[in-house]
């Protein structure tokens, strides 16, 4: 499992579907969303939270139809299928994978935008907070749309379709985390609700993404 893992870093990186293609994404939405409101302050930074968020969402959704569709076209899927790897190890280390590459760098590259939107500084903390614990969920139920539409050509409209209204949860939830703390008011109730999405994104979305992939390889 750890050269597998090694083995999707590389191949994340290589491809270019890392953490420089998220991370220029999500600089770019958070650099035009205050063009588009316009240049009233305390407009833009009761909505930074809900933009930082809607920016790491988007930038997510951008490399998830590479998380199986490299190993779909040179046939090493099919190889990894009769491994003695079970597929639900194989489907938790993609989405560890995708996390590792995209996931955390904007966890990290986070507080930095957070600045530009004029954040409130008792918010960074809780956004941060909410990003790490719900960008797991994302790449866990990323993985399982990606395992539906594998070997679908030009699947990521189809792809995007399927995860977004799954989403919506943690979105909810990781914005009123990052708006509660940037108020000061207790953000605790959304956090461990947030966490609650993720525990259970990442507890069944291997096993789902496994019999996808298993439907997919007869």
């Amino acid at each position: 499992m750890k050269g597998l893992l090694l083995r999707d870093l590389r191949l994340a990186i290589r491809a270019g579907g890392g953490f420089g293609l998220g991370l220029a994404f999500f600089l770019i939405v958070t650099v035009l969303m205050p063009f588009g409101i316009g240049p009233e302050t305390g407009i833009i930074t009761a909505v930074a939270p809900g933009i930082l968020w809607v920016g790491a969402l988007l930038a997510c959704l951008l490399s998830l139809d590479r998380i199986f569709a490299l190993d779909w076209e040179d046939g090493s899927l099919e190889l990894l299928a009769t491994s003695p790897l079970p597929l639900e190890a194989l489907a938790g280390v993609k989405a560890l994978a995708h996390w590792l590459t995209t996931g955390l760098p904007l966890v990290a590259a986070a507080p930095v935008l957070a600045v530009l939107l004029n954040l409130p500084v008792p918010g960074f903390g809780w956004l941060i907070a909410s990003l790490a614990v719900g960008t797991p969920a994302l790449s866990a139920i990323g993985t399982f749309g990606a395992a539906l539409t594998v070997g679908v050509k030009r699947g990521g409209l189809l792809l995007s379709l399927l995860v977004l209204p799954l989403y919506v949860p943690t979105l909810l939830f990781g914005a009123e985390v990052a708006r509660r703390g940037a108020q000061g008011l207790d953000a605790l109730t959304p956090l461990a609700l947030l966490a609650g999405i993720s525990l259970l994104a990442l507890a069944a979305m291997p096993f789902a993404a496994a019999a996808a992939l298993r439907v997919n390889l007869r």
